[in-house]
């Protein structure tokens, strides 16, 4: 699973931090400090640190913020990284424990190493010397993190090794040049997804610039990347490989109601939802909650919420968390014409969440029969699966 894999977090733009143009006096000056040195209050302002796929940082605050944050020493000069660790870690933590503890459900599996890795690459040109520093960055893939208990943890791996190989998996050297790009990141992912869980694996790589060798041994899991999003926006999506969560969720929900999230999304790739939906022609986007699109979203968004709940308790949370999650989000947050006419209302969700957690039983994993449709043509019949609130 791609917890193994470097964990992208796109920017965006967004006018609560930095217009993109210079800084003009020492009292904007402070402001934009202080996005950098906050993780729960100025959320929208760590967009700035790693460009995803839109712009980089220079464009949002200009060189004068630049050269401040490359020139000064690292760790504590650069606050803003330890909360880009911690976010990815967080996502990486729950991703990893539900894909390998549900790994017998997914018919498309990778090997579970625990990693979390990054490139230089993923870092704007104005912060890459600051990232390298920082993380320790050797070479073309950097250790951002490792799960406890992970394979990766018992092979010696540690935070900041840089990694040149694992098994057949050989890395390209980092392009520091080129503006900030994914694309190595997400390269190397698929290299590691190709892996085989069922053998050892041997693990190139540098800790302080000293080359080591170790041995790996990979546990099956479902096959899914995990990203980050990191902005104002509560994304949750999935697209058959990989499951992307905004950043809001994670600073404002416990960590078990964000898997109650995480759940869902990679309960998508597992019924393949994505390749079935463009099966079936569908429309996405402002026509998603027009015409025919309507009853083919709300099952799949349907059958998300009954494989989740199987995917929580094989994981051991308590799939209750589903429920409380919803009772606070969907108030909230799950309005518009749009949203309600391709989703379900929230309420109706909780009413289906509950009984799928009814229907639970105490065999663990749990197999739920809808596994068995992830190969056949939706249909479309979403009451079917649905449970009206009271």
């Amino acid at each position: 699973m791609n917890v193994t894999n470097g964990i992208e977090l796109s920017a965006f733009r967004h006018p609560g931090c930095g217009d993109g143009g210079p800084l003009s006096s020492k009292e904007e000056f402070r402001e934009h400090r202080d996005c950098t040195t906050h993780f729960a209050m100025n959320r929208e302002c760590r967009q700035m640190v790693r460009r995803g796929r839109r712009a980089s940082l220079g464009q949002w605050i200009g060189a004068a913020l630049a050269a401040w944050l490359v020139a000064l020493p690292a760790p504590a000069a650069d606050p803003v990284f330890p909360t880009i660790r911690a976010a990815d870690t967080k996502l990486a933590r729950i991703g990893y424990r539900l894909a390998t503890a549900n790994a017998s459900l997914c018919d498309r599996q990778e090997p579970g190493l625990g990693l979390i890795l990054h490139t230089p690459e993923q870092y704007s040109r104005d912060l890459r010397t600051a990232a390298i520093r920082y993380f320790k960055l050797d070479g073309p893939v950097g250790v951002e993190g490792v799960i406890d208990g992970s394979p990766a943890e018992n092979a010696g791996i540690r935070i900041d090794d840089t990694l040149l190989a694992i098994g057949s998996a050989q890395f390209a050297s980092a392009n520091l040049e080129g503006e900030a790009t994914t694309t190595a990141a997400i390269r190397a992912a698929a290299q590691l997804a190709a892996l085989s869980s069922a053998k050892s694996l041997v693990v190139r790589g540098m800790r302080n610039g000293t080359p080591y060798t170790q041995a790996l041994r990979p546990v099956p899991a479902c096959r899914s990347r995990f990203e980050v999003e990191i902005g104002t926006e509560w994304t949750a999506k999935a697209d058959g490989e990989m499951v992307q969560i905004g950043s809001p969720f994670l600073e404002t929900y416990p960590e078990d109601q964000v898997a109650a999230v995480v759940a869902h999304e990679l309960a998508h790739n597992i019924l393949r939802h994505r390749e079935r939906l463009e099966a079936r022609g569908v429309d996405y986007g402002m026509l998603s909650g027009f015409g025919r699109n309507v009853r083919y979203f709300r099952q799949t968004e349907l059958e998300a919420d009954v494989l989740s709940v199987s995917l929580l308790a094989n994981a051991g949370y308590d799939p209750e968390v589903a429920v409380r999650f919803w009772q606070d989000f969907g108030p909230k947050r799950a309005g518009g014409i749009l949203r309600s006419r391709s989703h379900p209302a929230w309420q109706d969700r909780v009413s289906t969440i509950r009984y799928a957690i009814a229907q639970l039983g105490p065999e663990r994993p749990r197999r739920p029969a809808l596994l068995a449709t992830r190969d056949r043509p939706l249909d479309g019949n979403w009451q079917a699966l649905l449970v009206k609130a009271r």
